[in-house]
């Protein structure tokens, strides 16, 4: 898995991975011969109108697919950690030029464009960002001609082996396309940064720039918007390369929120500012946000969290959880820590990220 950075989302730096890329064509073909074959014997021809109804279908879909590149205000956190410029993916959702993408890529954003696959380029900006889900929305300053959006799926309709299309938007880094990927596994995540959702989907190979890149299944719909590299995409199994994606199932409930008030309520939770790993059963720092919290407390690399308000935390699921427990953003929090051979109590003020994010000026 790539380390987090100090804002406490994966790094979008671009890593080296086994991913099957094909050209557009050439993918649809497969993914089109996959399900009709599965679905007739093996000497029964496809019927040519499903094929190119099927391929008419994940064709609108790929153009729904975008780039997106980010220059972020100079001197914050998030340019030290993510760099000061990024580029990444997202995905058109609405006939208003709604786009879908990762957050942590618009974090503290100074400008933002984004590229078609037609190769147009147009200035763009932030709608919302979910510190919760993690899900980012942007909008073009000016209208998306001839891109149709892509349909909204469900990640409940996906099981381990199926076959399904990953997007790469057109950008001078990465260049662009479609390629195939496989699901590995559905299952709970926590993130080494303050971070957790109940339900991801795990799919390998991996891309190699996975930021952003919307996830299709087999009808050209989203259901999922990738998130990070992990080199354990099976859990608990053999050592896989893969990618870990944000199933849509989550932006659902909070989507009209999101476009109305710029976050979600779940996102006003408490932050302390730390990075975390399990070993051998407990949670260990790995990482403290200089200007945190846990910075202020006097937390440091290397301690163990053995409680959170006299709860014993093992997992940082557990953590993140009793964490977030507390409704009030700034609440009190007391955490039980052993530095070195020392077991002390240590009391800090939670804050809200959300209110620490540079804007830039006039916004």
């Amino acid at each position: 898995m790539q380390a987090p950075d100090t804002l406490g989302h994966p790094s979008s730096a671009r890593r080296p991975g086994r991913w099957l890329a094909v050209t557009l064509v050439l993918g649809l073909a497969l993914l089109a011969s996959e399900v009709l074959g599965a679905q007739a014997p093996a000497s029964a021809a496809p019927p040519a109108v499903s094929v190119a109804a099927q391929l008419a279908t994940l064709e609108r879909a790929s153009a729904a697919v975008v780039g997106i590149r980010v220059d972020a205000i100079q001197g914050t956190l998030s340019a030290e950690s993510l760099g000061q410029r990024r580029s990444g993916t997202g995905v058109l959702i609405d006939d208003d030029g709604l786009i879908l993408t990762i957050g942590y890529l618009l974090l503290e954003a100074q400008i933002i464009e984004v590229t078609t696959s037609q190769n147009r380029t147009v200035p763009a900006r932030i709608v919302a960002y979910d510190l919760a889900t993690g899900f980012g929305l942007l909008k073009p300053l000016v209208p998306l001609r001839d891109v149709r959006p892509a349909a909204l799926g469900s990640a409940a309709d996906v099981t381990a082996g199926d076959l399904l299309l990953a997007g790469i938007g057109s950008n001078p880094q990465t260049g662009g396309g479609i390629g195939m990927t496989q699901l590995v596994s559905k299952r709970a995540f926590s993130g080494y940064w303050e971070y957790h959702i109940d339900s991801a989907l795990f799919t390998s190979p991996p891309l190699p720039n996975h930021s952003g890149a919307p996830l299709f299944n087999q009808k050209g719909e989203v259901i999922g918007i990738g998130s990070l590299f992990t080199n354990d995409a099976v859990g608990g199994g053999p050592r896989l390369a893969g990618n870990m994606f944000v199933p849509v199932d989550l932006l659902k409930p909070v989507l009209a929120e999101m476009q109305s008030t710029g976050s979600t309520r779940a996102s006003r939770r408490p932050w302390l500012g730390l990075s975390s790993s399990v070993q051998e059963g407990r949670v260990q720092i790995v990482r403290v946000n200089r200007e945190s919290p846990a910075a202020e407390a006097g937390l440091r690399p290397g301690d163990v969290v053995l409680e959170i308000d006299g709860a014993k935390v093992e997992t940082l699921e557990a953590f993140y959880k009793q964490l977030w427990a507390h409704e009030a953003p700034d609440a009190e929090i007391e955490l039980t820590v052993q530095q070195g051979e020392a077991v002390r109590k240590v009391r800090l003020h939670a804050i809200d990220r959300m209110k620490t994010m540079r804007k830039p000026e006039g916004i």
